[in-house]
C-alpha cells in the first residue's frame, strides 16, 4: 500500500509549510489534486493520513481531493482528448506518438489554517 508513503510525504510538506511564528497552528483544509493514473486509492489515502496526523496540527484537517482526468496529446495530429481506458492510441489519426498532459500528478494545491 503506497498510500502510506504518499500520506507521509503530504504530511511532511504540510507541516513544513506552517509558518514558524504561528502559535498553536491548526490546519483546517488541505486541497489535493490526484491524477487518475497516479494509482492512489482515495479511501486508503484518507485512512493513512488520519493515522499519521494524530496529535499534530493536521489532526482534524479536511482533505479535499480533486480527481484529475488523464489528458493526452497526439504529437502526430495535435489532437487532445481525455482517456477513459488504458488504450493509448489517438482516436483521430490512430497514431501512438502521444504525450500525457495530466493524470499522474499528486499535488498539494493549498493548505488552509484555521483562524
Amino acid at each position: 500500500m503506497h498510500e502510506m508513503g504518499i500520506a507521509e510525504q503530504i504530511v511532511e510538506i504540510a507541516l513544513a509549510s506552517i509558518p514558524e511564528d504561528e502559535k498553536n497552528p491548526r490546519v483546517e483544509k488541505m486541497n489535493l489534486r490526484i491524477g487518475k493514473f497516479a494509482s492512489v486509492v482515495e479511501h486508503s489515502l484518507r485512512f493513512c493520513f488520519g493515522i499519521i496526523v494524530k496529535d499534530t496540527p493536521l489532526e482534524h484537517t479536511e482533505l479535499i481531493i480533486e480527481n484529475v482526468p488523464v489528458r493526452v496529446h497526439c504529437n502526430t495530429c495535435n489532437f487532445e482528448w481525455e482517456v477513459d481506458d488504458p488504450i493509448f492510441k489517438c482516436p483521430e489519426c490512430k497514431g501512438t506518438d502521444l504525450e500525457m498532459l495530466s493524470g499522474r500528478e499528486i499535488d498539494i494545491e493549498s493548505i488552509e489554517l484555521a483562524d
